[in-house]
């Protein structure tokens, strides 16, 4: 049973048509990329897998059973991760901070709580070291590159060790040293058996992690097929429309 089922996913906005019935699964421990071109429809799909838009029309399954989320808080604790492409990440707090903003680790002494900050920044270590992260906890976050920045981000979702983590342009403007330790990270999610979807405008990257590529155009999905049954050529092709459906 997949993870996640998609059927007839359709999104419009007024007369704007932005997905137009879109089947789509994902499978436990599998990295599915996401592609098009900008307009394509990527962004919509996902905000409705996270809850941060609601269908027109088509239902999602997550485990076999029918959900449908009004907000994120309901996606997230619901097991889908979305880590947006701004990270929204607090420059000024350390990493093992801004793994926890939001979802702080909190204890009691008599009438008074404190923010414990010895038991967050040894579980941030744990799951720095899960991940196989040179990222440290107690460095600033403003003074990290943008692959360490990553990690920090991808920790966060793995604090309630999410169904799904859903990732949008994660090696966007980094540097090619920094792209592999991301791509490192994804491999490491798919490792310990959490299904990814990856969007990406990076060709190399989809076909270096991705088991299996969806590409969408003008609301439609043209292509869902293994990554080792196509080829850049094809996807560029499917995603600027030279190819019509694969």
């Amino acid at each position: 049973m997949p993870v996640l089922e998609l059927r007839g996913i359709a999104r419009h906005f007024g007369a704007i048509q932005a997905l137009g019935g879109v089947d789509l699964t994902l499978d436990r421990g599998e990295v599915l990329g996401l592609m098009g071109d900008n307009g394509a429809g990527k962004s919509t799909l996902v905000k409705i897998i996270a809850g941060s838009l609601q269908p027109s029309t088509g239902t999602m399954r997550l485990d076999g059973q029918e959900v449908r989320f009004a907000r994120p808080g309901e996606a997230r604790a619901a097991g889908i991760e979305l880590v947006h492409q701004d990270l929204a990440l607090c420059d000024n707090l350390p990493a093992a901070l801004n793994v926890f903003l939001g979802r702080e680790i909190v204890r009691r002494i008599g009438p008074f709580r404190f923010l414990d900050r010895g038991a967050m920044f040894a579980r941030a270590e744990e799951l720095f070291a899960e991940l196989k992260s040179e990222t440290r906890p107690r460095d600033l976050v403003r003074s990290m590159s943008g692959g360490q920045r990553q990690a920090v981000a991808i920790a966060r979702t793995r604090l309630a060790d999410p169904k799904i983590v859903l990732l949008d342009e994660p090696t966007a403007a980094i540097s090619v040293r920094q792209v592999e330790e991301v791509l490192g990270l994804i491999r490491q999610l798919r490792s310990t058996g959490h299904a990814v979807i990856l969007i990406s405008h990076r060709m190399p990257d989809v076909f270096s992690v991705a088991d299996r590529v969806a590409v969408l155009r003008r609301g439609q999905k043209v292509a869902d097929k293994p990554i080792a049954q196509t080829s850049a050529e094809e996807v560029t092709g499917l995603i600027t429309g030279a190819i019509e459906i694969a």
